[in-house]
């Protein structure tokens, strides 16, 4: 996160005022096999589509709290970011989507062995969900869901 003085007033006022949610303790689960081993899944809150999937809508009131699955074998190229957030500069996501999905990582870290393999499709939500209870309640069910039926062992979570 950038220096609060980078922020208009409008954002600053807002994350002075937003009543944050502490989850603790934070839950951990012990890996129970070596990376080599695992299978990974990758996540990421920048708003990431494919050319043919639907757009986020930017306009949902406390945010568009659906989800993509980007298929594993996806061109990077063909990601499209439609994060609603103005707190940051889109424009590193719209030359490099691997900044937010490491796709091209992730394939490298598989063909070198660390990695065992990757999920069938990797997820990308939005990010900036300023109305987390919809997200909370069914979103990250329906995540966790379907990483389990891709027998995911691990998953990174790229925020943006």
């Amino acid at each position: 996160m950038g220096d609060p003085s980078e922020f208009s007033f409008a954002v600053r006022a807002f994350l002075k005022a937003y009543r944050w949610r502490r989850i603790d303790p934070v839950p951990l689960t012990p890996l129970p096999k070596p990376l080599s081993e695992c299978r990974l899944a990758l996540i990421s809150s920048a708003g990431l589509t494919l050319r043919d999937q639907e757009p986020f809508d930017k306009s949902a009131k406390g945010g568009d709290v659906s989800f993509r699955q980007i298929s594993s074998a996806a061109a990077v190229g063909d990601l499209v970011e439609s994060h609603r957030s103005e707190s940051f500069d889109h424009s590193g996501l719209d030359r490099d989507p691997n900044l937010a999905l490491p796709l091209d990582g992730a394939r490298a870290l598989v063909a070198d062995g660390r990695i065992g393999s990757l999920a069938t499709m990797h997820l990308s939500l939005m990010g900036s969900i300023t109305a987390p209870g919809r997200l909370i309640a069914h979103t990250a069910p329906a995540m966790a869901a379907t990483l389990v039926a891709d027998a995911v062992d691990i998953a990174l979570l790229v925020p943006v």
